[in-house]
């Protein structure tokens, strides 16, 4: 796969993106409802995760959690556990859910799916003006279940697209609350800008 690493701030340690989402996208007419269509140029990890996410191609997760792991095994290699964003929409399998499992195999860590869970719905993030009422809303739903035994652990966070940064911002803020936390890393799959 070819990656565009960058590194991506926030309020955690440390934190990278594979690649830009999109390329390229050009608007090309309309469909029969009026809306518009666009031919869309991903990247490599960006393509992976729409087919992933958008077409139920779960062959896509072994691809991009090997990605992970050869891009990113070296500055995370602190990390005690793998900690998948909670999702956003519920979905039979969570395409976020199967690339930290198969990314913490990979690193011979645990997953653990239910540290952080999001424990009430949130309006869109888009219909939410500024970027602080974002987190505060993101924080607010939220919650930690205590799955840690004794001693401090370096977390790793997965998540998928990296836009504003708000629902990865609020989670750790969450996981910073937690006394057993030490560092928190995030990789992401994909950019938007």
């Amino acid at each position: 796969m070819e990656v565009d690493i960058r590194e991506i701030q926030g309020n955690w340690t440390l934190g990278y993106s594979l690649a830009k989402h999109v390329l390229h996208s050009v608007c090309i007419g309309e469909n029969e409802w009026g809306h518009p269509v666009f031919d869309t140029t991903r990247s490599e990890p960006g393509e992976a995760l729409f087919q992933l996410k958008y077409r139920d191609d779960f062959s896509q997760v072994e691809p991009i959690a090997q990605q992970l792991y050869d891009s990113f095994s070296g500055y995370f290699g602190s990390s005690s556990l793998v900690i998948p964003m909670p999702a956003s929409k519920v979905r039979a399998r969570q395409p976020v859910t199967e690339i930290a499992r198969s990314l913490a195999q990979k690193m011979s860590i645990p997953c653990y799916e239910n540290l952080l869970v999001k424990s009430k719905a949130t309006p869109q993030m888009k219909d939410i003006a500024s970027r602080d009422d974002k987190v505060s809303t993101l924080v607010s739903a939220f919650t930690i279940n205590d799955l840690l035994h004794t001693g401090l652990y370096d977390v790793l966070i997965v998540d998928d697209l990296f836009d504003t940064g708000s629902s990865l911002e609020a989670a750790t803020t969450v996981l910073q609350q937690h006394d057993k936390i030490r560092k928190i890393y995030v990789a992401v799959i994909s950019r938007k800008r």
